[in-house]
């Protein structure tokens, strides 16, 4: 992958081994990528950070995915990242609720790596 097609990407889940397995498999692409472990984690990482992408697991304790992505698009920085849901989660009504809480996508686990990866890539670079 060219280096202008590289994201700032930011994993969140609280299956810790899940995390960093999608963490080194990005990296591995190119892409500069950060995790978190839970919702209060991914907001502190995300105002340093700054990601373009976030793939946010949904079923979490504390804080679940719903919060943290309303949360994420509070934060003025972040009102354009893409935000994708990661989760075990697929039936309508969680669907639905990821679309309320402001993510652009919502993929169930095991995700296709060929689909994220072409999600990651439609969304344009920053000028």
């Amino acid at each position: 992958m060219s280096a202008a097609n590289a994201r700032r990407i930011m994993v969140v889940d609280d299956n810790t081994d899940g995390a960093e397995s999608m963490s080194l498999l990005l990296s591995s692409l190119g892409h500069d990528v950060r995790t978190a472990v839970d919702g209060l984690q991914a907001l502190e990482t995300a105002d340093v950070f700054q990601p373009e992408v976030v793939l946010l697991d949904i079923g979490m304790p504390h804080m679940d995915g719903y919060e943290t992505a309303r949360r994420l698009r509070e934060n003025a920085a972040l009102r354009n990242a893409l935000l994708i849901a990661l989760t075990g989660w697929g039936q309508e009504d969680a669907r639905r609720r990821s679309v309320e809480a402001g993510f652009d996508h919502h993929l169930v686990k095991p995700v296709d790596l060929d689909v994220l990866e072409k999600l990651i890539l439609e969304r344009r670079a920053p000028a």
